[in-house]
């Protein structure tokens, strides 16, 4: 058993569909769960959607998903002919479950309707993806990932219920492999025991194919990507940036903490806990090796480079000059905790916090507000955050030339700098 797991940009277009093809006929004999994200920017125009819909802008919601439904259909028209009514029924029915919920009012929390809405992206993807393959010959059975995968209600960011999920991959999925040898299915949602949407945080299909992996014992785990595989810093940004063969889970681990978008940070635990390895292989040419992600030590590595933009810096003074001890850290920390945020870098002095987080301005708000209770209350926009593990000094010095230094953190292995963009 193999799981594979194909991103927005392997789909993104009908030559890069026709690629993933390609490689599933690769495997002829192999057992394969295939997990696929929404098409290319798809989750991006859902969020606008959502954005639209939350704000009371009913008929603009309604446009803008107007334009992700005819873009989904013009890939179906051109990719599908024998199982094209088949398919159009299916999207039909996933367009619906939105249009029914945009034509209402919001009554709840941004992040109830935001998972109800962007989960519509893998839904219609892989609908039309399995229809495609059918139609290639390529036999395979689509299941409803929300069927399977059980979560809480922490919206946006919801947790598994890991034995109600096994139970159901052992009752529904492994009894689907008794007629097909590919089973494609949703990576990033799930749903609740009220059979309401979740997602399980941005780029969570990843994690989604390393839960089906660690749980149906797969032998790997295969993400397609449209790079040679692992590199030490995000070639767009850094056009030098050098490929690595090799990874263990640990350092791959403390590359996804600091916000390396390569692999999703929760996904290498499922993983390691069954020794199963992680392959990051290209989409765009199957035959290159790719990185390997396992239990092995590896030495030598070049320093690892992640830029998070859009970075916000909370200043938080103590009111009466008294020392930041005990108490008002642990208000902090259950503060953050209570209002879901996960902080990027925290530092504190004898009377302040600094707390860098991302620039989400819903969360933001409320942290300030919340945190005005008992601290003074300063917050810094437009950040980015530099994180280099295997840093050394002209390097660090290279990328920080030119930018005010907000905030820096240091150690042996790992050096993390709060700048302000060049002026």
């Amino acid at each position: 058993m193999k799981v594979f797991k194909f991103g927005g940009a392997s789909v993104q277009n009908i030559e890069r569909i026709q690629l993933v093809a390609d490689i599933l006929r690769s495997y002829p004999d192999e057992k394969i769960l295939v997990v696929i994200s929404a098409m290319g920017k798809t989750t991006n125009a859902l969020e606008k959607v959502t954005d639209a819909f939350f704000n009371q802008q009913k008929e603009e919601a309604l446009l803008l998903f107007e334009a992700v439904k005819k873009s989904h259909l013009t890939t179906a028209k051109y990719l599908l002919v024998t199982h094209y009514n088949a398919a159009l029924e299916q999207l039909a029915n996933f367009f619906t479950e939105v249009e029914w919920l945009l034509h209402d009012n919001p009554v709840r929390d941004y992040d109830y309707y935001y998972d109800q809405i962007v989960c519509a992206g893998e839904l219609l993807s892989t609908a039309i993806m399995s229809a495609y393959f059918n139609e290639m010959g390529i036999a395979n059975e689509w299941i409803d990932v929300r069927d399977i995968v059980r979560t809480d209600n922490n919206f946006r960011d919801a947790n598994i219920d890991w034995a109600f999920t096994q139970q159901k991959i052992n009752s529904d999925i492994l009894s689907l492999f008794e007629d097909t040898n590919i089973v494609v299915t949703q990576g990033f949602i799930g749903a609740t025991d009220e059979n309401e949407s979740t997602t399980l945080g941005r780029e969570g299909s990843d994690y989604t194919a390393a839960v089906f992996a660690n749980m149906l014992d797969a032998e790997s785990q295969t993400i397609w990507k449209d790079v040679e595989g692992v590199m030490n810093a995000d070639p767009k940004a850094f056009p030098d940036a050098q490929f690595i063969g090799t990874l263990n889970y640990n350092e791959v681990i403390e590359m996804a903490y600091y916000g390396a978008q390569v692999i999703h940070p929760k996904t290498i635990k499922p993983l390691q806990n069954k020794g199963i390895p992680l392959q990051v292989k290209c989409f765009l040419d199957k035959t290159l090796p790719g990185t390997v992600i396992n239990n092995k030590a590896v030495k030598n590595l070049p320093p690892i480079i992640v830029l998070k933009q859009q970075q916000a810096l909370i200043h938080l003074h103590s009111r009466d000059f008294s020392f930041v001890g005990e108490q008002p850290m642990s208000d902090l920390y259950e503060l953050l905790a209570s209002l879901k945020v996960k902080p990027n870098l925290v530092q504190t002095g004898a009377v302040s916090i600094q707390v860098c987080l991302d620039d989400r301005s819903d969360k933001i708000e409320k942290l300030a507000l919340a945190a005005s209770d008992f601290f003074e209350v300063q917050v810094e926009k437009g950040l980015t955050l530099l994180t280099i593990r295997h840093y050394n000094d002209a390097l660090l010095e290279k990328l920080i030339a030119g930018h005010a230094v907000a905030l820096r953190q240091q150690s042996p292995e790992t050096v993390q700098v709060l700048m302000q963009p060049n002026p």
